[in-house]
């Protein structure tokens, strides 16, 4: 069977997946980032015994391989060379030697390894225009125009967590004011709740309970989430937006208030309007689309 291994690196857990060209998911495992004392471990090392385990159950070695990781890959695709705050030691690692592959590991942004995953298998599938935010932590983005995925000069294309709803709010770690990441991200919720909520899970399980506090900071957090989100109909004119993450969770919590305010701030011409859905491949799909990138890279 041809396939190709994909490598998720996140902040929490280290996702490996085997995948075949079909797009068949036939090996997955997951472990934690860090070691037990709070530092890196050799990653590398880590990877080739998983996927000598996934050889060994396949009957194959991978084709390819691919990464993905936050942060901004380098022009050459072979590392992350921009990742404010976060795992420190990744950036500047070039995949393809650390892993001693004889052609290239392309390395690609997580937002945009998730949404190659659901146009190739997931809810954007056969979509050629399509816009996809990562809700959790912070927000992340990627978009596709015309069946390509949007990376831009430098590969910040698509970080619409970063885009501005309120000049004078305050800045996301990106430098721009009142970002939607800062008005909706999992990051600020205490302090858009003065203290009251730690976290989204938490403020949308008060919501549901009637909590009127909750149920005000909720809504207005989902407002601008809507602005932001119409901002980016009237960019790239998609055929569908894709919600993923953490916070996408919440289910109806989220997409019916949503719905309700692109109502009214939706530019809808001939009365057109863009679903809006949930991503398909929950917490795999920034591997799956690791491995995608790598079968073309």
């Amino acid at each position: 069977m041809t396939w190709s291994a994909g490598i998720d690196v996140g902040g929490t857990n280290l996702k490996l997946v085997a995948v075949s060209a079909g797009g068949d998911v036939v090996q997955r495992v997951s472990v934690e980032t860090l070691d037990a004392r709070g530092s890196l471990p050799k990653w590398p090392h880590r990877i080739q015994d998983t996927m000598a385990k996934f050889e060994q159950a396949i009957g194959s070695p991978a084709i390819s391989v691919g990464v993905c990781a936050p942060g901004l890959a380098a022009g050459d695709t072979r590392s992350i060379a921009h990742m404010p705050g976060r795992l420190a030691g990744l950036v500047g690692l070039d995949w393809t030697n650390a892993l001693g592959r004889s052609s290239v590991v392309p390395v690609l942004n997580d937002a945009q390894a998730a949404l190659l995953a659901e146009a190739w298998i997931g809810a954007a599938m056969n979509r050629q225009h399509v816009v996809m935010l990562t809700l959790g932590t912070g927000i992340g983005g990627a978009v596709i125009v015309d069946g390509r995925l949007l990376r831009g000069a430098i590969g910040r294309a698509g970080h619409i967590g970063h885009m501005c709803l309120d000049p004078d709010g305050p800045a996301s770690i990106a430098g721009m004011p009142g970002a939607i990441e800062m008005q909706f991200g999992d990051c600020t919720v205490a302090e858009r709740t003065r203290g009251k909520f730690s976290s989204t899970a938490a403020l949308v399980t008060a919501h549901r309970a009637g909590d009127p506090d909750a149920t005000r900071a909720w809504l207005r957090s989902i407002r601008a989430l809507a602005c932001a989100l119409g901002s980016c109909i009237n960019l790239f004119d998609p055929e569908v937006i894709v919600l993923g993450g953490g916070i996408a969770q919440a289910g109806d919590a989220l997409l019916a208030p949503l719905v309700a305010e692109l109502d009214r701030v939706e530019w809808r011409p001939g009365g057109h309007r863009v679903p809006i859905v949930s991503a398909a491949l929950g917490e795999w799909a920034g591997a799956i689309g690791a491995a995608r990138n790598s079968f073309s890279a």
